[in-house]
């Protein structure tokens, strides 16, 4: 079990682990739970962008395969480990949280 599974729960894994996954290949969601302008400011490349507070609302209609790997991060981990949580309880098979922007030591994109 790593440190982030161990601060965020069962569904976390550290920024390397998810890099590791995104860089195997195959469908995966890139999924930026912060808010549109902390999108704005700085993201990892690829990302989408749906708030945490509206997730349950939007979910459904802009992640319709409940079964593709949806890699989760906000700004330090706590949205993205709440974010998980929500997925996982709505039939999401492969959410999981890789804490935060901040702790995310590769490459973003800002503006």
């Amino acid at each position: 079990m790593s440190i982030f599974s161990k601060l965020f729960g069962p569904a976390a894994l550290s920024p390397r682990e998810a890099r590791q996954k995104m860089e195997q290949g195959g469908k995966y969601i890139l999924l930026d739970v912060r808010t549109p302008q902390e999108f704005k400011e700085a993201r990892i490349k690829g990302a989408i962008n749906i708030p945490v507070d509206q997730l349950a609302s939007r979910a459904a209609a802009e992640l319709p395969d409940k079964n593709i790997p949806v890699f989760i991060y906000c700004r330090s981990g706590m949205r993205a480990g709440r974010a998980a949580g929500i997925l996982n309880s709505m039939g999401y098979a492969n959410a999981v949280s890789f804490g935060g922007i901040m702790s995310w030591p590769y490459e973003t994109v800002r503006g």
